[in-house]
């Protein structure tokens, strides 16, 4: 449900737009830091994707540092301030990496993510580009204090965390992974292949292991709540996981610490706050879904946050007695495609999709009681399914407390950041 509040705060406003429910925000901000139980929690912006949100989180105590999508973006936020930048995927976009190398400030605060020594090779690939500039330019006598700058941030020392594979793959021993239940990331998994990369690491002059990072998708992104059968599996898989897990991670982290003094062990994801916080070998969560709270998370039993992102779009027909057609609207989620990665209608109640049409990129029809007092240019408002990705459509927030729009949050797609 939507508030009298918030409703009353778009009276006027042009729509579509984007509206951020500022009080809802605070809220999960202090909620996710007391599911935390006192483990910092850094922000993973790629479910905000707006500069602003995220600013705001990191002036509350318990959030510190932030988890990137990719290097552009991780400059971008270290241009704007924000030090203390892990990248939670592999880059191999050398510009990008370039400008990194080139500038020492930045190689000081951003980690690279890692799984392979072919990540390594890309990045002395590009270091060496930079280095053989430099030179050119010392033998042609034009060195400036620019190219003098560049030459020694290229030659310092890059940090590196490694991704830690933390699927649940039942029976392994017998059956390997056949049966994978979680994400398809990294082939590092056990001890032995972590440390083999870390003394690979140790190895290279230029690199520094900072970090091992480990995300439980099966636990952390998948709704446990329902009594349906397939529910009941999906719960105790996730129990059979956590067991899982929290032996082969800290074994993974007991043998890479012998290799390498790391500054973070980085894991879980605002669903799996409750294992994950008391697993004993993290010294940091990480989140960013749950201080939007998008509808996919009204499916789990740990936890339940305000919903703070919305979407409202107006009615442009009344096609015929008890339909109506609001603009736009078809902003599915990534994933599986299902029922599940639709907007939720989230005001007025009793409205539902069209069987034939759906969510629509231009026009959304709309049916059933709650149809009978809506007129044309009243607003239909939604919930995306995921968090972040709401931001992919719109240039701005409006961001409401009380009934009044207090500020304009620009997103990265108003900022011109294509992630």
């Amino acid at each position: 449900m939507v508030s009298r509040d918030l409703r009353r705060a778009l009276d006027g406003i042009g729509a579509p737009t984007a509206v951020i429910d500022l009080g809802a925000f605070d809220s999960n901000l202090d909620a996710l830091a007391e599911r935390a139980r006192g483990l910092p929690i850094r922000i993973a912006t790629k479910s905000l994707r707006t500069s602003s949100a995220i600013e705001r989180a990191l002036e509350h105590p318990a959030y510190s540092g932030v988890l990137a999508y990719s290097v552009p973006e991780a400059l971008t936020l270290h241009a704007r301030g924000v030090r203390d930048i892990v990248i939670g995927y592999p880059s191999l976009d050398r510009r990008a990496l370039a400008d990194l190398l080139a500038e020492a400030d930045a190689i000081g605060s951003i980690t690279l993510m890692i799984d392979s020594v072919a990540h390594l090779d890309v990045i002395d690939d590009v270091r060496r580009g930079l280095a053989e500039a430099g030179e050119g330019t010392v033998a042609g006598r034009s060195m400036t204090a620019q190219h003098r700058d560049t030459a020694e941030a290229a030659a310092a020392s890059v940090r590196v965390c490694i991704d830690v594979d933390s699927s649940f793959r039942p029976a392994e021993a017998w059956l390997g992974d056949r049966i994978h239940i979680g994400a398809r990331r990294s082939p590092i998994r056990e001890a032995s292949s972590a440390v083999a990369l870390a003394e690979q690491v140790a190895a290279r002059p230029g690199f520094e292991l900072v970090g091992l990072m480990f995300y439980e998708g099966q636990i952390a992104g998948t709704a446990d709540a329902g009594r349906s059968a397939r529910q009941a599996v999906v719960r105790a898989l996730q129990r059979a996981s956590i067991a899982e897990l929290a032996e082969r991670r800290a074994a993974v982290t007991a043998a890479v610490r012998d290799v390498a003094e790391l500054e973070f062990v980085n894991g879980g994801g605002t669903g799996s706050f409750e294992s994950s916080a008391v697993a004993g070998t993290l010294t940091e969560l990480a989140a960013g879904s749950g201080l939007f709270s998008p509808a996919l998370f009204d499916g789990y039993t740990q936890f339940r946050h305000t919903p703070a992102a919305f979407f409202a779009t107006p009615v442009v027909r009344r096609p015929a007695p008890g339909w109506v057609t609001v603009f736009k609207g078809g902003f599915i989620a990534s994933g599986v495609p299902g029922e599940d990665r639709v907007p939720t209608i989230a005001w007025p109640p009793g409205l539902e999709y069209s069987g034939l049409e759906g969510a629509g990129e231009v026009q959304t029809p709309l049916t059933g009681p709650g149809t009978e007092d809506l007129r044309i240019g009243d607003l239909v408002w939604f919930r995306h399914a995921k968090a972040g990705e709401l931001a992919e459509h719109f240039n701005e927030f409006l961001v409401v407390s009380g009934s009044t729009v207090v500020a304009r949050w620009s997103t990265y797609r108003g900022e011109g950041l294509v992630l």
